[in-house]
């Protein structure tokens, strides 16, 4: 069948076939399928949506489009996902941990655009971490180690690749039909037995509803179910940054801080658990999440979690004392600040996309896909919401590399903060537990 024709069939709502999909991945692929015709796919999927089995099949479709890993190994593999946010290190804590558990865990992560980070640009703070592998290097290093956190290659998921780009220049990527195939895609084609989604809600995500987020945590277990991946997702509160820094250097220091079983940073460290409780479960490490949770709070009283972390920088070309020396390795920035509270109270709300747009001004996030970032630069000691804060006492700290970044960051993060003069009630960071059976 011709491409006119299966664009004709998607923009008047008619169901595709397995082979209709195929097709046009295929020619995503090799280029049969023009810019035009792929952006015309993009826009009648978003006006129209796909159904159930529509959204299996075009994931399934975009998976096949390159390499699919296949793996041997005495445990099972998993792996996790979340949908961005602001001070979301959870990676380069939960991966080691589940190795620690019996796990294998192939990562495959990407980098910030926009105002969230990502996790190969934290990774790169440490001297000499390869984020980019050749598939039998990566391999080798999730064999022998239990874990590697890598870039995506290019035979994963070309499809993908080519209509993420279109989609971003043609308004149509907060469609959720293809958010969850682009997700999943790439997910499925690791060869994985379980894996756990975060889905993020609140002004530090892309998402802002509660019922956008829901309905996207609910599609993408859907459809892994259907492509045979057990999945249970997460929906988990975005108002303010995770973790108590944000900024690629101190997201990896405030992972080391919980992987040596350091106190703080709880709610970075209740989603770390919760997500990998429920991939235990689901890999049948665990008998419930009850036992789980002993498993991973031991892998952290141990030190093994912290020793496979260790183990993966090295393996990955990374300083073979880094667990121990850190400090040393990881850029520091030149200048640090205190922001003060303009007057005392409680803290009410954070802007946290605006947190994630002061780093972007500091130097540490990107606005194109080349830009260089100063790893060294962010945000720390932050304080949470409820959190009581007199005047003139500081919120967080600035770190920078150049003096006229500084008065940038202090005039956003004005309009960032709300103070009331009473206590605040505190929301859970787990929002839900979306299971395949609801």
């Amino acid at each position: 069948m011709s491409i006119p024709v299966i664009l004709g069939k998607v923009r008047d709502g008619i169901s595709l076939s397995n082979e209709e999909f195929n097709e046009v991945t295929v020619g995503l692929v090799d280029g049969s399928v023009s810019d035009a015709q792929a952006a015309a796919f993009a826009m009648a999927v978003f006006l129209n949506g796909l159904n159930e089995e529509g959204r299996v099949a075009l994931t399934l479709a975009m998976r096949d489009s390159g390499r699919i890993q296949a793996w041997d190994l005495p445990g099972p593999v998993v792996d996790k996902h979340s949908t961005g946010g602001i001070g979301d290190n959870v990676s380069l804590i939960l991966a080691p941990m589940l190795v620690a558990c019996g796990a294998y865990v192939p990562m495959v992560s990407g980098r910030g655009l926009g105002h969230t980070g990502g996790t190969l640009d934290k990774l790169e703070a440490i001297p000499g971490y390869r984020t980019q592998v050749a598939g039998d290097a990566f391999r080798k290093v999730v064999r022998e180690v239990g874990c590697a956190i890598v870039g995506a290659g290019e035979d994963i998921a070309p499809a993908d690749k080519r209509l993420y780009a279109i989609r971003d220049l043609t308004g149509t990527v907060e469609s959720v039909d293809l958010i969850t195939s682009s997700i999943l895609s790439k997910k499925l084609a690791a060869g994985l037995e379980a894996l756990v989604l975060d889905v993020k809600v609140g002004s530090g995500s892309f998402m802002h509803d509660i019922e956008d987020a829901r309905k996207l945590a609910r599609a993408l277990v859907s459809v892994a179910k259907g492509a045979g991946c057990p999945t249970t997702a997460i929906v988990t509160d975005m108002n303010q940054s995770l973790s108590s820094a944000a900024g690629n250097g101190m997201e990896v220091a405030t992972a080391l801080k919980i992987l040596r079983n350091e106190p703080g940073e709880e709610r970075l460290l209740e989603v770390t658990l919760s997500l990998g409780a429920n991939l235990l479960v689901e890999s049948d490490l665990a008998p419930d999440r009850s036992a789980a949770f002993q498993l991973l709070n031991q892998a952290l009283v141990s030190g093994k979690a912290a020793e496979v972390f260790g183990r993966m920088v090295f393996s990955l070309g990374g300083p073979p004392d880094f667990l121990e020396r850190s400090g040393e390795y990881l850029p520091k920035a030149s200048k640090i600040v205190e922001f003060s509270a303009s007057q005392s109270g409680y803290l009410q709300s954070v802007d946290a996309r605006m947190l994630g747009q002061v780093i972007i001004e500091l130097g540490g996030g990107r606005t194109h896909a080349h830009d260089v970032l100063d790893l060294s630069v962010g945000l720390d000691q932050a304080i949470q919401i409820g959190d009581q804060v007199n005047r003139g006492e500081p919120i967080l700290r600035i770190h920078a590399s150049r003096e006229g970044d500084i008065e940038r960051a202090q005039n956003l993060l004005s309009k960032t903060f709300e103070i009331s003069e009473n206590p605040i009630e505190l929301k859970p960071v787990i929002l839900e537990t979306i299971t395949p059976d609801l």
